[in-house]
C-alpha cells in the first residue's frame, strides 16, 4: 500500500475534489479539495511543532472539521494519532501523557485553527508500510488500568475496504454523521467509508433527536449507537417520511435489544443492520446489506475475517456459548508497551481473544451472550468498574463498593455503585449522591453513578469473592423503578439495608 491509508483515502477522492465532503449545517460545505488542502497544512504545521514520522500526537478536541484535517494531517505526515474523549478530567489526560509519550498534544481548538492559517503545507507523503502504526486507541480491562491498543495502516486499510464494499458505499451517499470522532465508530467506520466512496457527510457537532431528524430526509446512510435509535423514537417524528432516502442504518459499540430493532424497522420501514468490532481489530462481523438481518445477532465474519467461539475444551460446538476469538488483517498487534498484554490477548496458535462470550448458529451468525469482564457499555461509551470502585473506596466514610452496569430504557447500560459505608454519607439520597460524587471529580461525568445504593455488605461466595452478577440479578430493574427489595440470599448472610432511601432515589442524568 502506498503512502500509507492516507495515500489510499487521497487516491479514493482525489476524482472528487470539487464535490462536497463535510457540509456543517449552516455554513458552507468543505469540499475533498479543501480538505486535501487542509490536511497538507495540517501535517506542515506538525512538522513545525518538532512531530516526526512515529512520533505520536495526543488529541482532544471537539467534533469539527480542522479536527478531521489535523487527523488527516497525522496519517499523512506518518505520526500516530492518539484521540482521547473529550470528556476526560486533566488528571485523565496527563496519564494518557505519560503513557504515550507525545511529541505533540493538541487540545485547544483556537490553536489548531491559528496554526493551519500560519502554516506551510506539506509536500508529498510519508514512505510507509503496512505495518507502520497509524494509531493508539485507549482500551482497558477488568483493571482499570487504560491500554493503547495499536492499529496499523494496514490494519484500517483492510477494514476500511472491507467495510466499504460490505455495505455498498457509493459516491452519491449521504452519511448523517452524528458520532463523535474520538472512537473507532465514529472515525475510522463512518468517516473511513465515506472518504473511499468520495461521498458526502452531513457533520453534526453532537447527537440530538431534533437536529438528526432536520438533516434525516437527505441522507442516504446513517451510523449510530443504540440510545441514539431509542431516543429518535420517543422524539417522535422518526417516520418512513422523515426516513424516505435512507438505504442504511447501522448501529453498534453496543448491544441493541430485539424490540428496538423490530421497533425501528416498524416506525421507518428500514431495517437496522448491526455490526461487532472493538478498538483492537475495528469491526469483526456484520449482518448482511442483502439478506436477512436478524435482531439479536451481529451478523456473519466479515469477508477476510476468521472467527471461532472457543469452550473449555475447545471450538465450541454450534449453539454453544465461548470466549469470541477473531484472527485477520483487521486486527491490530497488540497493546502500546504491554507485551503482558499483548501476549495475554493471543492464543497459543494466534487468534485475538476479545473478551466476549458469544455462540454462533448452524449459519455462522454471532449472538453475544455478555461479556467475560466486568465492562459496561453506557450509551456506546465504554466504563470500567474497577476505576470507579478505587475512587469510591477513597471516600473517608467507605469501607467498600462495588460498581455494575444495568440495563437501561435509553442508555443501554447504566452505572450503579453499591457501597458499605462506616456511617452516614448524607441524610437523604441526594445529599448521599453529593457526597459520593465528590470523590470523582478527576473522572469523566459518563463514568459517575446514575444510583448510589447503601448496604450492610456486599455479597460474597466461599472465597470472598463479590458476586457481581448476583447484584446485578438482584437489581435488574432498578433503572425501571422496580429494583427488588429482597434481602442478599442466605448464604452470603448479609442484608440490603435503608430499602426506605432505595426506593426514593432518582436518577441523575
Amino acid at each position: 500500500m502506498e503512502n500509507g491509508f492516507f495515500g489510499l483515502l487521497r487516491r479514493s477522492f482525489e476524482p472528487a475534489l470539487d464535490r462536497p465532503f463535510l457540509r456543517v449545517p449552516g455554513a458552507d460545505p468543505l469540499t475533498y479539495g479543501d480538505m486535501d488542502e487542509r490536511s497538507a497544512l495540517a501535517a506542515g504545521w506538525l512538522e513545525s511543532q518538532g512531530v516526526s514520522t512515529g512520533d505520536r500526537v495526543v488529541v482532544q478536541l471537539p467534533k469539527s472539521a480542522d479536527a478531521v484535517a489535523l487527523y488527516l494531517g497525522v496519517l499523512r505526515s506518518g505520526a500516530v494519532y492518539v484521540p482521547l474523549n473529550t470528556a476526560y478530567t486533566e488528571a485523565e489526560v496527563d496519564w494518557f501523557v505519560s503513557d504515550a509519550e507525545p511529541a505533540a498534544v493538541v487540545r485547544d481548538a483556537a490553536t489548531l485553527t491559528a496554526g493551519l492559517e500560519r502554516a506551510k503545507p506539506l509536500t508529498g507523503f510519508a514512505d510507509l508500510r503496512d505495518d507502520d502504526l497509524a494509531a493508539l486507541v485507549y482500551t482497558s480491562g477488568t483493571t482499570g488500568r487504560p491500554k493503547g491498543a495499536m492499529l496499523t495502516h494496514g490494519n484500517l486499510a483492510s477494514n476500511a475496504l472491507t467495510l466499504n464494499e460490505a455495505w455498498a458505499f457509493r459516491p452519491s451517499d449521504v452519511l448523517l454523521h452524528a458520532l463523535p470522532i474520538f472512537h473507532v465508530h465514529g472515525l475510522m467506520v463512518a468517516l473511513h467509508t465515506a472518504m473511499l466512496s468520495a461521498c458526502e457527510v452531513i457533520f453534526l457537532e453532537r447527537f440530538h433527536p431534533s437536529l438528526v431528524l432536520a438533516e434525516l430526509p437527505r441522507a442516504t446512510v446513517m451510523m449510530g449507537v443504540p440510545t441514539h435509535y431509542h431516543r429518535l423514537l420517543a422524539h417522535g417524528g422518526f417516520d418512513a417520511a422523515a426516513c424516505r432516502g435512507i438505504r442504511l442504518f447501522v448501529s453498534g459499540s453496543a448491544p441493541m435489544t430485539a424490540a428496538l430493532h423490530r421497533s425501528v424497522g416498524e416506525s421507518t420501514g428500514c431495517e437496522v443492520l448491526e455490526r461487532y468490532g472493538m478498538s483492537e481489530a475495528l469491526m469483526i462481523t456484520s449482518n448482511p446489506y442483502d439478506g436477512p438481518r436478524v435482531a439479536g445477532t451481529v451478523g456473519l465474519a466479515l469477508p477476510g475475517i476468521e472467527l471461532r467461539v472457543w469452550g473449555d475444551d475447545g471450538c465450541a460446538s454450534t449453539g454453544q456459548a465461548g470466549m469470541v476469538q477473531v484472527r485477520g488483517p483487521n486486527v491490530g498487534p497488540g497493546y502500546w508497551r504491554r507485551t503482558d498484554a499483548t501476549a495475554g490477548s493471543r492464543t497459543e496458535d494466534g487468534w485475538f481473544i476479545t473478551g466476549d462470550i458469544g455462540r454462533l448458529d448452524d449459519q455462522g451468525r454471532l449472538t453475544l451472550e455478555g461479556r467475560a469482564g466486568d465492562m459496561i457499555i453506557s450509551a456506546g461509551l465504554n466504563i470500567y468498574p474497577a476505576e470507579i470502585e478505587q475512587a469510591l473506596d477513597a471516600h473517608p466514610a467507605v469501607v467498600e463498593s462495588a460498581v455494575v452496569g444495568l440495563e437501561h430504557p435509553d442508555l443501554g447500560e447504566a452505572v450503579a455503585a453499591f457501597v458499605v459505608a462506616e456511617r452516614d454519607v448524607g441524610g437523604d439520597p441526594d445529599e448521599q449522591a453529593s457526597a459520593l460524587a465528590g470523590t470523582l471529580d478527576d473522572l469523566a461525568r459518563f463514568k459517575h453513578p446514575k444510583r448510589y445504593v447503601i448496604v450492610d455488605g456486599l455479597p460474597r461466595n466461599a472465597m470472598g469473592k463479590v458476586l457481581k452478577a448476583e447484584l446485578r440479578t438482584r437489581y435488574a430493574d432498578l433503572f425501571r423503578g422496580r429494583a427488588s427489595r429482597r434481602a442478599n440470599p442466605p448464604h452470603t448472610g448479609e442484608a440490603v439495608a435503608r430499602a426506605a432511601r432505595e426506593r426514593s432515589e432518582q436518577e441523575r442524568e
